[in-house]
C-alpha cells in the first residue's frame, strides 16, 4: 500500500479541521432543535454520523502528521483537544500553520541528523 505524500496530508488535515468545525454547527443546531424547540430529530440523525466521519478522519490525520512531520508531544495533544471543543480545530490549524508545524519542510528538517545540520551551518 502507497503511503501520502506529506503535503497531501496537510491538505487533508487542513480541509478536515475546517469540515469538522462546520459539522460542529450543524450538530449544534440539530442538538438545538432536538432539546430546545422540540420539534424534530432529524438534525441530529444527519449531522451526528457526518460530524462523527470527519471527528474520526481529523483525529487520524492529526496523528499521522504527528508521525510524518514529527512534532512535539504538546503539539499532537493540541491537536487532539481541538477536536473535542467546538470550533476549536479551525483555530489549531491555523496556529499550526503560524509556526511551521503545517510545511513539509518542517518533516525535512527534523528528519535531517543534527549533526548534518550542524555541518551545513559550519559550511563543510
Amino acid at each position: 500500500m502507497k503511503v501520502p505524500s506529506t503535503s497531501a496530508v496537510i491538505r487533508i488535515f487542513r480541509a478536515l479541521a475546517v469540515a469538522e468545525a462546520f459539522s460542529w454547527a450543524a450538530l449544534l443546531v440539530g442538538m438545538f432543535l432536538k432539546w430546545v424547540t422540540r420539534t424534530t430529530e432529524l438534525g441530529v440523525e444527519i449531522a451526528g454520523p457526518i460530524h462523527g466521519a470527519f471527528f474520526i478522519g481529523y483525529g487520524i490525520s492529526a496523528l499521522s502528521l504527528w508521525g510524518m512531520q514529527r512534532w512535539p508531544f504538546r503539539v499532537a495533544l493540541f491537536a487532539g483537544l481541538s477536536a473535542v471543543f467546538p470550533f476549536a480545530t479551525v483555530g489549531f490549524e491555523r496556529w499550526a500553520g503560524c509556526r511551521g508545524y503545517l510545511t513539509v519542510r518542517a518533516a525535512q528538517a527534523a528528519s535531517t541528523p543534527a549533526r548534518q545540520r550542524a555541518g551545513e551551518k559550519a559550511g563543510v
